[in-house]
């Protein structure tokens, strides 16, 4: 079996964020034409830290074109509805943000608490995602994972980063390019709600993948 053996840089910082609610299935406008072009950071535990330029050259130099001007929003278009068609009713939304297509998995359907290993019940969902990214290869892929405000800063950070990579790893076995998977772990560090509540705690704990279009 295939493991991404990619860790998170903790601390790195994406040009973009979203506030999102993990339990609609609201439709989103097209964003045809807008620009965004967010490079993923990539980083090794232990090891040297991998750029996400060398990433995409990478995939250019193996025959996965790039996309760019209008080609771009209308590559990111379909691939959300496809999203949107597969992943209906099952608690995951999808957001799009400029070119960026983000998906929010609550915690209590990906994981049991205070665990890293993905539950079964949640396969099915993972596997509609890695066909849709399988269909669309012309991007790259960050796994993010957040917890809410509880425990120590070094264990949630540990926390996020193994159920981000236990993510990245599921895409992987599912046939999704490594190349194109990268992981992060920010633990507390961005909150979409008030750690004060137990709802607003639930909308922390958290994994999201950023789709963002392959450009050259």
């Amino acid at each position: 079996m295939n493991k991404l053996a990619i860790l998170a840089v903790a601390g790195a910082v994406l040009t973009s964020a979203c506030t999102t609610d993990p339990f609609t299935g609201e439709q989103k406008a097209s964003n045809t034409g807008v620009g965004a072009g967010v490079g993923a950071v990539l980083g090794g535990l232990g090891g040297a830290l991998i750029s996400g330029g060398k990433t995409k050259g990478a995939l250019i130099g193996a025959g996965v074109g790039a996309l760019a001007g209008g080609a771009i929003g209308a590559y990111q278009d379909n691939q959300e509805a496809a999203l949107r068609q597969r992943l209906r009713n099952t608690g995951v939304s999808v957001t799009r943000v400029g070119d960026d297509i983000v998906l929010n998995m609550p915690s209590n359907i990906t994981f049991d608490r205070d665990r890293s290993v993905v539950r079964r019940e949640f396969y099915d969902v993972l596997q509609s995602v890695s066909l849709v990214l399988k269909e669309f290869d012309r991007s790259l892929v960050t796994v993010e994972g957040h917890t809410d405000g509880d425990g120590s800063n070094a264990y949630n950070l540990e926390l996020s980063q193994d159920r981000a990579r236990a993510v990245a790893d599921f895409l992987s076995d599912q046939g999704v390019d490594q190349r194109r998977l990268s992981i992060e772990g920010y633990g507390e560090m961005r909150p979409i709600a008030t750690n004060a509540t137990a709802q607003g705690k639930a909308l922390n704990r958290r994994v999201e993948i950023r789709i963002v279009p392959l450009t050259a």
